[in-house]
């Protein structure tokens, strides 16, 4: 796998996958009607510095971006998002508004996340109704 920087011209290989990962309604707060014009300049914005994960092959199988969440006082905290190919589940991440159904809350608590709150019935599960959202934090420095 080669994670890298992400170009304008990854959009096209990111957009896929983004959307049916969205769409789902699932594992995402993302409004599953974003369209594709929207969701580019929502996950490409310049003030992100995004990513991309490539297989062997040079297939686009997941993107992922960092940017600061807040000035001020909070200004060290960052925020992130993930997106993973639904063909390549299993082996990606998310940090914040963790939908609590969803099955990778168990893999981010065994690699030492923990959940810091709840906030409850907050996400409309498409099979499941209103479920929490978590927010999910890790400690990077000792």
């Amino acid at each position: 796998m080669l994670i890298r920087e992400a170009s304008l011209d990854d959009w096209p290989r990111i957009w896929p996958f983004w959307h049916r990962v969205v769409a789902a309604g699932e594992t995402c707060t993302w409004d599953p009607g974003t369209s594709e014009e929207a969701a580019r300049v929502l996950w490409m914005n310049p003030a992100k510095r995004v990513y991309v994960v490539e297989d062997g092959t040079g297939s686009v199988v997941a993107s992922a971006y960092v940017t600061p969440n807040y000035g001020g006082p909070a200004a060290r905290i960052a925020d992130a998002g993930f997106m993973v190919d639904p063909d390549r589940a299993g082996r990606g991440m998310v940090f914040n508004a963790v939908v609590e159904t969803n099955p990778a809350v168990e893999l981010w608590t065994s690699m030492g996340f923990t959940i810091l709150g709840t906030v409850p019935e907050a996400f409309d599960h498409p099979r499941h109704g209103p479920v929490g959202l978590h927010i999910m934090y890790k400690a990077l420095l000792p």
